[in-house]
């Protein structure tokens, strides 16, 4: 069993399983390489449960004992090691014509997975972001390109976005200033970024709307989210994929544009033409003739 197959057992049982069986699931959701690392013991302990609930576990997600939930990961890891191996740096070129054709499905598949969030919930988070006082986007590490892009493009849609530099609450005003009326858009995929994850928690107890651009129904972002929209961060190599995440943020500003209706265009048209007298960007002009020094003659 692939490892991606193993994280949708676990979502697809979720609210079936007791709060106890729950924390495990959460846990090994959350960290699968350990699991793949370690003992049932230490991963029980890890998770903070008893070593036979992740017996249990397993034999809720129909896959045995413990040693069949490993399984997956510990397969996982043994392709990651021999993909990233100096090794293979001598692989023959019919090797890497097989090893890009594999990334590049995974890549398409990663893409294809924010299809798993309905029209509906883009149009919701889309409407957030339009009647928002203000919106804040937040995202850390692998996740902060993501977050700049978001900003940056929803910039070019309406007025007062953001992004969020510094999320510790006690050193960023702006964040310590969102009320009701304002928004906050957190991206973030497992291992969590701890900042990330506090901040989206502390807003939300205040009341502030967040919405969530995150790997797993699962993921503590969506339990602190009002929104949430999912995409798949499954790798070919060592690092997690970021491309369905950004194709989740290029679809989800595509409809605050389409929603936007005549607000939108007007600002489009205007911060167009902002960049076209500023000379904003590069353009190749009429080549200019080489003047040609005449000698000077000497008496």
């Amino acid at each position: 069993m692939p490892l991606h197959q193993l994280t949708q057992l676990i979502d697809r049982h979720f609210e079936a399983l007791s709060p106890e069986l729950q924390r495990a699931a959460r846990w090994v959701r959350e960290h699968p390489s350990a699991l793949g690392l370690q003992s049932m013991r230490h991963s029980a302990q890890a998770a903070g449960v008893a070593p036979a609930t992740m017996t249990r576990l397993a034999q809720a997600l129909g896959v045995g004992g413990f040693e069949g939930l490993r399984a997956p990961v510990i397969q996982h890891l043994s392709e990651t090691s021999r993909r990233s191996s100096p090794i293979n740096e001598q692989a023959t070129s019919d090797g890497a014509r097989g090893s890009l054709g594999h990334l590049v499905r995974t890549q398409v598949a990663n893409v294809h997975s924010i299809e798993s969030n309905s029209p509906a919930a883009f149009s919701a988070a889309a409407q957030a972001i339009l009647a928002a006082r203000s919106v804040g986007f937040l995202g850390l590490r692998a996740s902060f390109g993501i977050a700049h892009h978001l900003q940056y493009t929803c910039d070019w849609l309406r007025r007062d976005t953001w992004l969020v530099v510094e999320p510790v609450l006690g050193g960023s005003d702006r964040l310590s200033d969102l009320g009701e009326t304002d928004l906050l858009v957190v991206v973030s995929q497992a291992p969590y970024t701890r900042p990330v994850v506090e901040a989206a928690q502390e807003l939300h107890a205040r009341g502030v709307p967040v919405l969530a651009l995150t790997d797993s129904p699962l993921s503590p972002l969506a339990g602190a989210a009002r929104w949430v929209l999912l995409f798949d961060t499954h790798a070919s190599g060592f690092f997690h994929s970021m491309a369905g995440a950004q194709a989740l943020a290029e679809v989800l500003m595509n409809e605050v544009a389409t929603m936007g209706g005549d607000a939108v265009a007007l600002r489009l048209a205007q911060r167009q033409q902002r960049h076209r007298d500023a000379r904003t960007y590069w353009e190749r002009g009429p080549r200019t003739p080489r003047m040609v020094k005449t000698p000077t003659t000497v008496a």
